[in-house]
């Protein structure tokens, strides 16, 4: 397991690749983070990168570095200047940019998933363990205010032993005929776990004495797909994935303990044996209650900067905390190689008619 040595800078400088939908975005919310600062950006189209530079010129930022073409996101990794490229591109550039930029020396994070094959994860678990830099995937559903509660009152001992979790991406996109339809058209598995199964791990401490061991998987028609993991200590995960029929948007987020049970969708409930069942308003109430004292700052922050999106503000600035102030990041290449492996693992069980296969294990023993 690696660790990187705190900056020792007041800023973190941020190399950004890709100003799509999700770049911008990324442009938007770095605006009011005081302690990090965007000083490259590399697209291929030259009016996305003139957007953004009149965005950042807007907000006071006039020496962004431009680099626009094929590969010049090749040479903005390579800027001296530049302390963690964050990657906004398509999903099968992913593996090969964090490859890239780390051997520049670099700290990545990416969005998710982070790589599209097993190869491509144990290509990103090798090079952060050779190159000593971070990896991380920005899976902001690991921030979900709701998700953040859970999590302290299992902290707490709230829920007891957790024995079966539950996730998912289930969101009706049959209008869209965006990117993101084209790149899953074609995939037998599931294309996009992290969002439903990235939570379920920290709930159930993968990475962290436990590990996933095998999954199966079946697919329906219409891209449905259901995989069952099993974990070393016996703990059952539910990922599900659809977006191409009328469900309303869910993504489970549900836990099981020998003590009490959450959910948020498609109702939020909270049952504590012998204490607590609520539903709906009341259920996230309870729930917010229970982040602790950082989280709550927060939370508490992003509503008075009026953010547009409160998970995303609270993992921006815990990377940039983390990176700034020598911690490691939540969530470790490790994590990252793991809960995006099952792209491709899913899809190979489905093949197979819901066949057995083994999950590896990216920290080699040390989970």
């Amino acid at each position: 397991m690696y660790f990187c040595e705190p900056a020792m800078k007041k800023k973190l400088r941020i190399g950004l690749i890709g100003l799509g939908q999700r770049g911008l975005a990324t442009l938007r919310r770095y605006a009011v983070i005081e302690d990090a600062e965007i000083v490259a950006l590399a697209d291929l189209s030259a009016d996305s990168l003139e957007r953004a530079r009149h965005f950042l010129a807007m907000q006071g930022k006039t020496e962004v570095k431009l680099f626009q073409g094929e590969s010049q996101w090749r040479q903005l990794c390579g800027e001296a200047d530049v302390d963690l490229t964050y990657i906004c591109t398509d999903w099968a550039s992913h593996a090969r940019m964090a490859v890239f930029a780390m051997q520049q020396g670099k700290d990545v994070a990416l969005e998710v998933p982070a790589a599209m094959s097993v190869k491509e994860c144990w290509q990103l678990v090798d090079t952060a363990e050779n190159t000593h830099r971070n990896c991380t995937m920005l899976e902001n559903c690991c921030y979900d205010t709701f998700h953040l509660g859970i999590m302290e009152m299992k902290r707490k001992g709230m829920f007891g032993e957790i024995c079966h979790c539950e996730g998912a991406y289930i969101h009706d996109l049959r209008q869209d005929h965006g990117w993101m339809s084209y790149t899953v058209s074609d995939h037998k598995g599931n294309p996009y776990p992290t969002h439903g199964l990235g939570p379920v791990c920290q709930l159930l401490d993968i990475n962290h004495g436990d590990k996933l061991t095998s999954l199966v998987s079946l697919s329906a028609p219409n891209k449905i797909n259901n995989t069952l993991i099993h974990t070393l200590l016996g703990k059952t995960i539910l990922i599900q994935f659809d977006e191409r029929t009328p469900r309303p948007y869910s993504r489970l987020q549900t836990l099981c303990g020998t003590k009490g049970y959450a959910q948020k969708y498609p109702l939020p409930t909270i049952q504590i044996d012998g204490q607590t069942t609520l539903t709906g308003s009341a259920a996230e109430a309870y729930v917010n209650n229970q982040h602790d004292a950082e989280t709550q700052a927060l939370l508490q922050t992003g509503k008075e900067l009026g953010v547009e999106n409160l998970m995303n503000y609270v993992m921006d600035r815990r990377l940039v905390d983390c990176l700034l102030n020598g911690r490691k990041p939540d969530i470790s290449v490790y994590d990252a190689a793991l809960w995006s492996s099952i792209t491709e693992l899913s899809a190979l069980s489905a093949s197979r008619g819901g066949a057995l296969v083994e999950i590896p294990d990216f920290t080699r023993g040390h989970y």
